[in-house]
């Protein structure tokens, strides 16, 4: 009881006598905000998915794959804006790529969001330290003026590419999970009769409401079937594209079935069961890990509890006891 009274002491000194009733009211607000967050965080039903992607319209997908024209005013900046490097252009353009920016100017854009962010967080940083940290003239070290100066700056230059990197990986994890049903649809389509191409047509269509990355995937493939290129080239393209081991194994089946001259529907068959089997085990894994994940939650907010419960009232009597032999 002393603790708790000492507490709400401090608290009254450091807030006034509404200090309490302010603590929780702001920790309310937070619990509403991180539910309204989490609510709006739930996945869409996938039924109204469906039924949402069915009465769009059906150009939409290749609007959106199609690349436009370079940006006019971009260009007037491409020196500044694209890297000279050949190695690393192409590079940039694989990762934007593998985060779903197929745009032709996606390069240019990255690099001046990098460069806007970066002055705009630099420029935030001075006025900070010009206005709020240094206008009663103190001392300030020069650790810390870079500090509060130039990271700003540094935070939003590299924040464009910690968004890419969280891009890249979700989709990565997008394209892992919905690769298994795609191949048993394929499957299906071959053994109707279907070619590869219209099977490929057929499952990127059925795939758009559940997992659009991997549709898009598809659409393109697709689209560079039939603009006349390289069958074994397109597939290898695919694989670089989507940067899942998955995918760059299904991609090499394909390709040397197809230079064997041996049936695609055998090698589908043989991968696609070896794909399910593979999505068990990641379910497994997962499964196994989630006990580990939560022993330190359960550590958290079980052990204090427990012992302000088992320890509290002894301490509690030794102060007790302390205060009658202080009294004494």
């Amino acid at each position: 009881m002393e603790l708790f009274t000492n507490m709400n002491a401090a608290i009254q000194s450091a807030l006034g006598p509404l200090g309490p009733i302010i603590i929780v009211g702001v920790l309310g607000l937070i619990m509403v905000l991180l539910t309204v967050i989490f609510m709006l965080r739930q996945p869409e039903d996938p039924l109204n998915k469906l039924k949402r992607t069915a009465s769009g319209n059906g150009d939409a997908p290749r609007e959106k794959l199609r690349q436009g024209g370079h940006n006019e005013q971009l260009d007037r900046f491409a020196s500044f804006l694209e890297p000279k490097d050949v190695a690393e252009l192409s590079k940039r353009q694989l990762e934007l790529r593998q985060a779903g920016y197929q745009s032709k100017d996606a390069v240019r854009m990255f690099h001046a969001a990098q460069m806007i962010l970066g002055l705009l967080g630099l420029g935030l940083g001075v006025f900070y330290y010009t206005f709020y940290l240094n206008i009663d003239g103190a001392e300030v070290s020069t650790q810390k003026m870079i500090m509060y100066t130039v990271g700003p700056g540094g935070a939003g230059y590299y924040l464009p590419q910690y968004w890419i990197t969280r891009r890249v990986e979700e989709r990565k994890e997008q394209i892992t999970a919905g690769f298994p049903d795609s191949l048993d649809m394929m499957l299906v389509c071959v053994e109707a009769g279907q070619s590869l191409e219209q099977s490929i047509v057929r499952v990127a269509r059925e795939l758009r409401a559940s997992y659009p990355a991997l549709a898009d995937e598809f659409d393109v493939v697709a689209y560079e079937m039939k603009a006349g290129k390289d069958k074994t080239t397109v597939l290898n393209d695919m694989g670089e594209r989507c940067g899942v081991q998955d995918v760059a194994s299904f991609v090499t089946v394909l390709v040397q079935s197809a230079a064997f001259g041996t049936s695609i529907a055998d090698a589908l068959r043989v991968y696609a069961s070896e794909m399910r089997d593979k999505r068990v085990m990641r379910a497994e894994e997962a499964a196994n890990k989630l006990p580990t994940k939560m022993t330190l939650a359960t550590m958290m907010l079980t052990v204090p509890p427990l012992l302000i419960i088992l320890v509290g009232p002894s301490v509690h009597g030794i102060t007790q006891l302390g205060n009658m032999g202080g009294g004494n």
